[in-house]
């Protein structure tokens, strides 16, 4: 399933607008970041790919469908939305119950439905009876996560998945979207983490001022330091640590660290270059150029 945006503006007040031309394609069975600083419209694009929102002008399409052509439930059906904040998501008296509740609204609740909340409740480990409202921060966003992907939709759209999470929780969160990923489920997160961007997306695309300003594979976008300023944003260490011995050591910079394409080649590369290869995890594989990397350093050094 594709989700594609033609050109779309959009705002919740006519006299303010949020979304400023935008145009990308998300294809079946990728998992796609957007990143970027509040109020760069983030958010908004979320909403426009489930319906939350439409637009004032241009097109966003779900398998070739406009979504201003495609009923709630249908779209509900297609792609799965995880809100930022789980208070926002959750409503019902008992996690059995939110966890039955996208089936209801979707008019399927049978014996299929029953089951599959019974295997996500033995999955993540909830007391069925549990009062939602009561539990605590990270396990309301779990639920809020599982009452989403429970109805099977072949996309997750996630805003925000790992916000007001303790290391421990956002490592569980996002394992889980790993392996619904790794069985072919689209997923499109919003993420303020680059961190948790370069360890699980597969490509990138940056917001800014309510435009796509850059959009590409995850490392080819974390190396060019123009488009991250122009989104006042801030690579992984890693990466400043990758560019910053390319510059020491051009050498090895320019074939291994600067033109690795995955955090662990990046990794690796730089164990490399240090001086430890056995402490790199796999065999890098490399780019023939590395996109961004004149634009990595301020003049007098590493920036």
């Amino acid at each position: 399933m594709t989700i594609e945006f033609r050109d779309v503006h959009a705002s919740y007040d006519e006299n303010i607008p949020i979304l400023k031309g935008v145009s990308f394609t998300v294809n079946d069975g990728e998992f796609v970041a957007f990143v970027g600083t509040n109020g760069a419209g983030k958010s908004t694009t979320m909403r426009l790919m489930n319906g939350l929102l439409k637009p004032e002008s241009g097109e966003v399409l779900v398998d070739g469908v406009p979504t201003t052509q495609l009923k709630t439930s249908e779209l509900a059906r297609r792609v799965g939305f995880l809100f930022q904040n789980p208070d926002s998501q959750i409503c019902c008296n008992s996690v059995r119950e939110e966890l039955l509740f996208g089936f209801r609204a979707l008019g399927a609740l049978d014996e299929e439905a029953e089951r599959r909340v019974d295997d996500i409740i033995a999955e993540f480990n909830f007391n069925p009876n549990d009062d939602p409202f009561l539990l605590n921060r990270g396990t309301r966003q779990l639920l809020a996560l599982a009452s989403t992907i429970v109805v099977a939709p072949p996309v997750i759209v996630l805003d925000e998945p790992t916000t007001g999470l303790d290391f421990r929780e956002c490592v569980k969160v996002m394992d889980i979207i790993r392996h619904l990923h790794e069985q072919g489920t689209t997923v499109i997160m919003v993420c303020h983490d680059m961190e948790v961007v370069a360890d699980f997306a597969e490509r990138v695309i940056v917001m800014s001022d309510g435009r796509a300003v850059d959009q590409g594979p995850t490392f080819e976008v974390l190396r060019n330091r123009h488009t991250l300023r122009q989104a006042s944003l801030v690579p992984p260490q890693i990466v400043d640590i990758s560019l910053g011995l390319s510059l020491m050591r051009p050498d090895l910079g320019s074939s291994l660290v600067a033109c690795a394409n995955t955090l662990n080649e990046m990794e690796a590369a730089v164990a490399a270059a240090a001086g430890r290869p056995e402490a790199a995890r796999s065999k890098p594989t490399y780019a023939t150029t590395a996109p961004g990397a004149e634009d990595a350093f301020e003049e007098g050094g590493v920036r």
